[in-house]
């Protein structure tokens, strides 16, 4: 996990640091269809777990659950950032 994050974190600086170099915009572009194609081998590997694919209802419930609450837990800290970031507007004005 560690890993993932400090090669986010390494992104984003690198992504800094070239912000005004030409052409570094058209990796916005691609990032979409990156992300289908991870998504779509993330899916091919899947469903070629003989195991995960033999006790999918126990594992759906359990990723049901999971994904439910993570996207209350973004919704909500979105929600609190953004109520704070137009308090701190308000307050500027």
């Amino acid at each position: 996990m560690f890993k993932i994050l400090f090669l986010l974190l390494l992104g984003v600086g690198i992504g800094y640091v070239l912000r005004n170099m030409r052409g570094i915009h058209r990796v916005d572009q691609t990032a979409h269809y990156t992300i289908l194609l991870l998504l779509f081998v993330f899916g091919v590997t899947i469903g070629s777990n003989h195991d995960l694919i033999k006790n999918i209802a126990y594992f759906g419930w359990q990723a049901l659950v999971i994904a439910v609450l993570g996207m209350l837990g973004s919704f909500g800290a979105g929600c609190l950032f953004n109520h704070y970031i137009t308090k701190k507007e308000e307050e500027q004005r």
